[in-house]
């Protein structure tokens, strides 16, 4: 799409959408036969914590026109066949799950001369048009149409979508120079990309058909004739200088610019940054302001808001942009949603590092005093130690080390550290991982203690694709598991016989969890205080040695304990200390959710002279309240007020 037509384009759907958000505009969307009437632009959800989220891989999860491509449970490299009608197709399956905000894939246009290997939608060529073998036809058109439809009826049945962008990269719309020749032809070699560059490089922009042109190298002039397949559009983005140019990134440590600059494989790093402060630079400043590719950026998302109406994005890579660029991209799009009456569009980012490298991108710890960058980060702390402290493999302290350490590194942006949950969004597992979390050889009380620790913890609960239904993970030609790459845990789930089961074990436990945290409001809200426990009544410390883990969402008066056995063979027989300002009187707690279902209702005691140890040494001693508690091995149990 050449310039001035990008720009005639998204003036007028921006226009489109303001007026829409300011005459408070309706849509009637058929489902299921009956008529629901939704605003459009649809409005935020007040708290993002009153949803969970589902991801999904718009490639692996449903096409109702085909079967995948290769066998379903098999690693495969390739695409698969999904498509978004069969995406909306499932919306009344995920509704009846309890999903709350539905999180997509990339859904830009991808590199023709790369697709078989493109199919995750995470290296674009086409920043402005919906890759078309999402649609059912393979069109352009019908994928554009497909997508807003799937949108519109998510909307109408209260889900909201949140689409997965990148800002660090584009596909491989370019081949390196060396020696005369592009990185192309050292394919035999491996040098398909370059590798690390002291200086930027001379490249070559890609045909539609995979070829590196001698004639493209360097910046695009314009009117040059290209078709929407070549090179990278909009045609803002066809100068050499918007890309870094050096090659593969050096790991994965932040550097002292405080990012990850290289290219990420084959995918080639943009510019964020760039800065065009500079006298020589007066005309790229005078048509884009000072940041050029961080303007263009912000230009093209603002469109797809407009268009097709998301609700939040989830920023691929963000560790490898500059934090300043993603602080202003953050308030960008806070701003732009503003204006079409979206008053809490969603942005979380993966920043899959540490406490601190997640902080110096999120809310007020971001560069600016002035903005708020993202509102919210991928839990990578929490994964590194829930998913094994769920199964028994790590120690419980692990969590409960994460939530300490939180609440030292975030405290200029705490005002309550029930506000923590505010930040993050937890996971079990996703794409980017080897292994799916529930392994073929996973004990299926290990899979949920994994799911209600997820659901009951600070943040907002993601749910990966496929878990409800059982998923394990792709097998290898041996029928033993393949976990040698990401696409082992990429599974095409429509072509298993029963892929949406509704009344899957899993898939009841999943809406069981759902429908307690939204019932339960201190499981959204609430303060998390982990808990001490005791196996005679009197001496309490944290049963970390044993593999229990207790702790409280406390929500105003309301409190919610939530144990959980992770020891695979001792039970535990015991008591857990609750808040003693709460028990006024007769106070009862009862089980609202086991995944071994076993209930009860029980009395909370006071404890005049209780003992309380750290590392085996009394610490000691004060008036506590306590619930007696019989926690079976692998049991996780959830008690409420009765």
């Amino acid at each position: 799409m050449a310039r001035a037509v990008f720009d005639e384009e998204v003036t007028a759907a921006i226009k489109v959408a303001q007026e829409a958000a300011r005459t408070g505009e309706t849509a009637t969307i058929n489902v299921e036969g009956r008529e629901r009437t939704i605003r459009r632009p649809f409005p935020s959800p007040g708290d993002w914590r009153d949803v969970w989220i589902y991801f999904l891989m718009i490639d692996r999860f449903n096409n109702p026109e085909a079967q995948p491509k290769h066998t379903w449970n098999r690693r495969y490299d390739f695409r698969q066949g999904g498509t978004f009608e069969g995406v909306r197709r499932r919306l009344g399956y995920l509704e009846s799950l309890g999903v709350g905000a539905l999180w997509i894939s990339p859904v830009f246009q991808s590199p023709k001369s790369d697709w078989p290997w493109t199919y995750p939608g995470y290296g674009a060529q086409d920043f402005l048009h919906v890759e078309p073998r999402f649609g059912s036809d393979g069109t352009r058109e019908t994928a554009e149409r497909e997508l807003r439809a799937l949108v519109d009826e998510a909307h109408a049945r209260g889900i909201y979508v949140i689409l997965d962008i990148v800002l660090n990269h584009a596909g491989r719309v370019f081949d390196y120079v060396r020696n005369g020749q592009t990185t192309a032809a050292f394919q035999d070699e491996g040098l398909l990309h370059a590798p690390p560059l002291a200086t930027p490089a001379t490249v070559r922009w890609m045909s539609g058909f995979g070829t590196p042109r001698a004639d493209w190298e360097g910046d695009i002039p314009p009117g040059t004739q290209l078709s929407d397949d070549d090179a990278i559009w909009p045609d803002d983005l066809q100068r050499k200088v918007f890309f870094r140019r050096r090659g593969e990134k050096v790991g994965d440590a932040v550097s002292a610019a405080g990012f990850v600059p290289g290219d990420f494989g084959s995918m080639r790093q943009l510019v964020v940054e760039y800065d065009a402060a500079d006298p020589s630079q007066r005309p790229l400043r005078e048509q884009y302001g000072k940041s050029p590719v961080l303007s263009v950026l912000i230009r093209i998302y603002q469109y797809v808001i407009a268009k097709y109406d998301f609700d939040g994005f989830r920023i691929d890579t963000v560790k490898y942009v500059a934090p300043s660029a993603v602080e202003t991209f953050g308030n960008a799009m806070r701003e732009f949603a503003l204006s079409v009456g979206k008053k809490n569009f969603f942005t979380f980012g993966e920043i899959w590092d540490s406490e601190e490298t997640i902080a110096r991108f999120v809310g007020r710890n971001s560069p600016s005093v002035e903005g708020f960058g993202i509102d919210a980060a991928l839990d990578f702390p929490l994964f590194y130690g829930l998913p094994g402290a769920a199964k028994g493999q790590a120690g419980v302290e692990k969590v409960r080390d994460v939530y300490a350490r939180r609440k030292e590194v975030e405290q200029e942006l705490l005002s309550s550290h029930g506000e923590a949950s505010r930040f993050f969004v937890t996971f079990l597992d996703n794409h980017d991982q080897h292994a799916r979390f529930f392994h073929p050889n996973t004990p299926r009380d290990q899979v949920t203690t994994g799911l209600a620790l997820l659901f009951t913890l600070q943040g907002i609960p993601t749910l990966y694709y496929g878990t409800e239904q059982g998923l394990t993970g792709t097998v290898g030609e041996d029928g033993g598991p393949a976990l040698n790459s990401f696409e082992s845990v990429r599974e095409a789930l429509w072509g298993r016989g029963d892929a949406f089961d509704r009344a899957h074990p899993l898939f009841q436990t999943i809406r069981a969890l759902s429908d307690l945290r939204l019932a339960e409001p201190a499981l959204r809200y609430g303060r998390q205080y982990f808990r001490e426990v005791s196996g005679d009544g009197a001496g309490f410390g944290h049963s970390f040695g044993n593999g229990v883990l207790a702790f409280s969402r406390i929500l105003v008066d309301r409190e919610v304990l939530v144990v959980a056995n992770t020891n695979t063979v001792q039970p535990f027989r015991g008591a857990a200390v609750l808040d003693l300002d709460l028990t006024q009187g007769a106070r009862r707690m009862r089980i609202a959710f086991s995944n071994q279902f076993t209930g009860a209702e029980r009395q909370v005691r006071v404890i005049t002279d209780a003992r309380f140890y750290r590392d085996g040494v009394e610490v000691g001693r004060s008036e506590t309240a306590a619930l007696d508690i019989s926690v079976n091995p692998g049991e996780v149990q959830i008690w409420v007020p009765a």
